[in-house]
């Protein structure tokens, strides 16, 4: 078994700029150092811990977009192997009870009594299982797109479209048959990632399982552009220029991707492929290190100890079920009335989106705070 959370050692590096500067980083459990970036006065009593998804993936200025700065101290951390957290992709000790330590760490370090949490798509499970473990520093959360770690969602993201992503399919290197259940599917990309190295084949498995990733938000981006300026019982018409904005992004980050899929050379893009990919599929293979029932005991911890969620799903998230975010909030409003609430934005599964930014906005500038069991 993985060793524990260790004692963890103080804070390294210099502070980071006013906004988006380089990353500081604590030491934590086997030798590792998260990164992490603070923005926002030090000395503000609203602090929030920003958690991003994957797994494998990394924070991004973009994540700031629904805080006030002026106002509210924000913290956002790399989790273990990813980003800028040392040393890269390993896989040793990293699994989901170990990110949670790693935060209880930052926190210490941090000197902060506690906080409030938004986390997205995977994020969620680790602000689930934090909230958890430490309810008494968690104040509120805020889970944008739940992630159940369910089998469908899991494998419905390696499974290329014959038609559409006809180049994956015929990628030499991406699994096929005899690979072709999504169990196998995944064993494989975990087996030809595993290298130390970043050799042909993982380099192109990086680079389909990137153009996979982005067809998914493209499904879901595609139907809320098209609902986005219109009345309930009106036909759709014109996008607003913030949607055509974000899909047009989007559509051009898969041309150069799908452009580069054949190219010879080893780029930074695919050394970064290569981390996220690395420990997306070791947590993906082992069901996020969560066992059955385990998130849906999460939540309903989160009733028993009076901590407020604020549910946020994309009425169009094609990678995410909306489903996922229904269920709990039926099970905490089952338990505890009037702490959860719920809202259900004209958004895909990205929190750029416009519906989706907007409604993250609104939710985390609305103060929020419910008494404790037994206080």
């Amino acid at each position: 078994m993985p060793r524990g959370s260790g004692t963890g050692g103080p804070i390294m590096s210099a502070a980071p700029g006013k906004v988006w500067g380089p990353p500081r980083y604590v030491a934590t459990a086997r030798g590792a150092r998260m990164a992490f970036r603070e923005c926002g006065p030090p000395g503000a009593t609203d602090c929030w811990l920003v958690l991003h998804g994957g797994p494998g993936g990394s924070s991004q200025p973009g994540m700031l977009q629904p805080m006030q700065l002026d106002r509210q101290r924000v913290v956002l951390p790399d989790q273990r192997g990813a980003g800028q957290s040392r040393p890269k992709a390993r896989l040793a000790g990293n699994h989901t009870d170990q990110l949670v330590a790693d935060l209880e760490r930052l926190r210490q370090n941090l000197g902060i009594e506690s906080w409030a949490v938004l986390a997205g798509s995977w994020g969620t499970v680790v602000a689930l299982r934090y909230a958890q473990a430490h309810p008494s520093r968690v104040r509120r959360l805020v889970l944008r797109g739940a992630f159940a770690l369910k089998r469908a969602e899991i494998f419905g993201l390696l499974r290329p479209h014959p038609q559409r992503d006809r180049a994956i399919s015929q990628d030499r290197y991406w699994p096929r048959a005899p690979f072709a259940g999504g169990s196998r599917v995944l064993a494989r990309l975990e087996q030809v990632l595993q290298s130390g190295t970043l050799p042909v084949a993982a380099r192109h498995v990086g680079r389909c399982w990137n153009l996979l990733e982005q067809r998914s938000a493209l499904r879901g981006l595609w139907r809320s552009l098209i609902h986005s300026a219109l009345p309930l019982n009106q036909a759709p018409g014109l996008a607003t220029g913030a949607h055509r904005q974000a899909w047009t992004q989007i559509r051009r980050q898969q041309r150069r991707a799908l452009a580069g899929l054949k190219q010879a050379r080893t780029r930074a893009a695919d050394r970064r492929g290569w981390q996220k990919f690395r420990i997306q599929a070791h947590y993906l293979r082992h069901r996020g290190f969560v066992s059955a029932g385990g998130l849906a005991a999460a939540v309903h911890s989160l009733a028993l100890n009076g901590i407020p969620v604020d549910w946020v799903h994309g009425r169009f998230d094609a990678v995410c079920l909306p489903a996922n975010s229904r269920r709990w909030w039926a099970q905490q409003e089952a338990l505890a009335p009037d702490l959860a609430r719920s809202h259900w934005p004209q958004a895909g599964h990205l929190s750029g989106e416009p519906g989706m930014r907007e409604a993250l906005t609104r939710v985390v500038r609305v103060a929020r705070r419910a008494p404790r069991s037994g206080s």
